[in-house]
């Protein structure tokens, strides 16, 4: 009767306990709909870790040839879709440790010397979220590129620049579309250096103490192209940092992408018309023929809202936890991958919605020339020619503002006379100060909307990514 019982319980570690779990118990317990996808990882990381086992002597190489072979069978059978999945099993790991002894019978039982499942998972995941900042590092510089692309094709574009949504000075859409390449560039150096930190590898660190096998872990390291093992196993197994920072950097390059999404729901609607998004990224309305809606748009701006929610799941799950590990750890994966699979898409997206957007400048520049655009202009001019100083210059402004407002016209259209009441020196030059050319052509601080330097930074932008 014992017997029996023990053979409905898990193999892997059911020899301490008198009775199985219950089906409940298995469902709370298991990760396995999720983790599966740590497979390619976990294969990995145990071949590494058998060849370093036989390198020591602490195993045979017939033994190691045994599991390596073992284990490059399931790779296959994973690859090819026939590998089965037992939730009984829990996890990955040990799902493939099962399959394994299925294989080539109890040898397999050797691959587990010297480790845990602990700092096999804590190695396992680490590989993984190293791998996945690699591809959205990649879509990152793919968006840069096609913010570039658009930049160069608007370098000298004039539209109206906004602050609280109000209309503040004209700049370059080259200009607004180089911001988002520098947004974009700050979220890949986040990534990458999050990628620095995490390169250090847990394996061998076994349940938290380390292990009493001569083990060699900056073999196991090397080989798994970490730089180093970390160095206290403590903290090797319990920490999450790496997690935290792939989703911490996830959360803001996504907010970025929100930002630029919400710009795009604004200025594709009739009220703007600044630019159309192609009908690829575009649909209809069930009731209304004559609705776009810019449902993709919409959706990257969403999934920012899931994509910081996970951090703060992530976080929340992790503060109050004790060292060493702990089963909460098994929920951090879920929330990294969900991340990971929304950032992916998002970017996907916004790549292929940004070659098919319609920049329309005529509308561009009209709007641009709404009244008192150029208010700013007027205010360094009489700083610059005629030494007021900038908050003297500020009021006479805001004080023609006011009566070309009750004119009804814009500060251009004053007549000379009026300027004359408040410089009697001025001339003719006023209105053309006052043009939306030549603010635009006089901002040429470094970082500044005019057309010479979008254009340098443009040209120092693709020098950059030239080869990426």
């Amino acid at each position: 009767m014992k017997k029996k019982v023990l053979e409905k319980k898990n193999a892997m570690w059911g020899g301490r306990f008198s009775s199985q779990t219950t089906d409940i118990m298995e469902q709370i317990n298991s990760s396995i709909d999720f983790d599966y996808r740590l497979a390619n990882q976990d294969i990995q990381c145990s071949v590494a870790h058998v060849q370093m086992l036989c390198k020591q002597k602490i195993i045979s190489n017939e033994v190691s040839d045994k599991i390596i072979n073992g284990l490059k069978t399931i790779k296959k059978e994973i690859e090819n879709g026939d590998f089965k999945y037992n939730v009984k099993l829990e996890d990955i790991h040990m799902n493939i440790e099962s399959q394994l002894h299925e294989l080539i019978g109890p040898d397999a039982g050797f691959i587990h010397t010297a480790r845990s499942r602990n700092d096999q998972v804590a190695t396992d995941f680490r590989i993984w979220v190293r791998d996945s900042i690699d591809i959205l590092v990649s879509l990152i510089s793919r968006n840069m590129r096609e913010f570039l692309t658009i930049a160069e094709n608007n370098y000298d574009t004039i539209m109206p620049g906004f602050t609280h949504l109000q209309t503040a000075q004209p700049i370059t859409f080259g200009h607004h579309m180089l911001a988002y390449v520098e947004m974009l560039s700050r979220d890949k150096e986040r990534f990458l250096d999050s990628r620095r930190r995490l390169n250090e590898c847990p394996l061998g660190s076994a349940a938290l103490a380390g292990t009493s096998f001569p083990i060699d872990r900056f073999m196991t390291s090397e080989e798994l192209g970490f730089d180093k093992p970390m160095a206290n196993s403590i903290d090797a197994v319990s920490d999450r940092d790496f997690a935290v920072d792939f989703v911490s950097s996830a959360a803001i390059c996504s907010i970025h992408l929100s930002r630029f999404a919400e710009e795009l729901v604004l200025w594709s609607s009739e009220q703007f018309q600044f630019v159309q998004i192609s009908d690829s990224f575009s649909t209809g309305s069930s009731i209304m023929p004559q609705k776009r809606n810019p449902d993709a748009a919409e959706l990257i701006r969403a999934k920012a809202g899931s994509i910081s929610g996970a951090l703060v799941s992530l976080l929340t799950m992790l503060k109050g936890l004790p060292l060493a590990y702990s089963k909460d750890l098994q929920e951090d994966k879920e929330a990294v991958f969900r991340v990971y699979d929304n950032l992916f898409l998002v970017l996907s997206v916004m790549a292929e919605m940004l070659k098919e957007i319609t920049v329309n400048k005529k509308v561009l520049r009209e709007s641009a020339s709404s009244r008192f655009i150029t208010a700013t202009d007027l205010a360094d001019y009489l700083v610059k020619d005629y030494n007021y100083s900038f908050r003297q210059a500020h009021k006479v402004v805001g004080n023609l503002v006011r009566e070309a407002e009750n004119l009804g016209c814009d500060l251009k259209d004053l007549d000379l006379e009026v300027f004359k009441q408040i410089e009697p020196e001025i001339h003719n030059q006023i209105l053309e100060i006052l043009t939306i050319d030549n603010s635009v052509k006089s901002k040429k601080s470094y970082g500044g909307t005019s057309p010479t330097q979008v254009k340098e930074r443009i040209i120092e932008w693709q020098k950059r990514m030239m080869g990426e």
